[in-house]
């Protein structure tokens, strides 16, 4: 065994949303870190092309395509990952979905959409993958918040609910599951550029606003979440237990800037 206590090797990890954006650096930096890693989500093709890049740091993976508003996906993915590895170590909870629109009138469809993928969809891989956890007697649970967990941004109410629920959720998880040896912790991220978002930080008075809270003064880059994530899927985090890590260039830490 390492005696690195942050090195992932011999671990297995399974990243939800892992193919695109924050899920898909994640999934990269677990591999880098010594882990198996099954990276998963709805596209096929994005589950293919993430699992290249997975093997070929040495890392081996599988091809399981899931949903989290799909709970029988989620047993398969369980299923045949425990039949390839014959285990689940480490579980990240990624997959998520934002739609920018007035409070007011914002359909009900639509907001429960939100909060059925967020929150509930968060809710079913903990059950479905803590269940196999609590039976070893060990797991890592890793949940992505967001900065709406705590500080409101306009029009994004549905979103919002579903991030504050989910940091909730993880302290709930955490004081059922930490004596069953299983920590469930989250990382909040600030305000981070990907393919989805760019447009909106470059380009709007939106991203301008965003940028001048953050005291560091840049927008983060993805790979600078893995380390707040390989921390919490490993051992050095052992006693670390229904916590938020919020990694945000100091967004949250900020009053006024100017």
């Amino acid at each position: 065994m390492s005696t690195n206590l942050l090195s992932l090797e011999g671990k297995v990890a399974v990243v939800t949303g892992g193919t695109s954006g924050i899920g898909r650096a994640l999934s990269i930096g677990l591999a880098e870190a010594g882990a198996d890693v099954v990276a998963t989500a709805r596209r096929p093709q994005q589950v293919d092309e993430t699992a290249t890049a997975i093997e070929a740091l040495g890392r081996q993976t599988l091809r399981i395509a899931s949903d989290v508003c799909d709970r029988p996906s989620l047993e398969k993915l369980l299923a045949a990952t425990l039949d390839r590895f014959g285990k689940v170590d480490i579980l990240v909870n990624c997959a998520g979905i934002i739609k920018r629109k007035p409070t007011l009138d914002f359909p009900e469809e639509e907001w429960t959409s939100i909060i059925d993928t967020n929150l509930t969809g968060t809710l079913r891989a903990c059950q479905v993958f803590g269940k196999h956890m609590i039976e070893r007697g060990y797991g890592r649970i890793v949940n992505i918040a967001s900065l709406n967990s705590f500080v409101a941004l306009s029009e994004v109410a549905a979103y919002a609910a579903s991030k504050a629920g989910v940091t909730s959720l993880t302290r709930s998880l955490a004081v059922e599951w930490s004596k069953l040896g299983v920590t469930v912790n989250s990382i909040a991220p600030g305000v981070f550029r990907t393919h989805m978002n760019a447009a909106l930080l470059d380009s709007t008075a939106r991203g301008q606003e965003l940028l001048m809270r953050t005291p560091m003064g840049r927008f983060g880059k993805t790979e600078e979440l893995i380390g707040a994530a390989v921390f919490l899927a490993s051992d050095g985090s052992s006693f670390v237990t229904g916590q938020t890590i919020v990694v945000d260039g100091g967004f949250l830490a900020s009053g006024v800037n100017q």
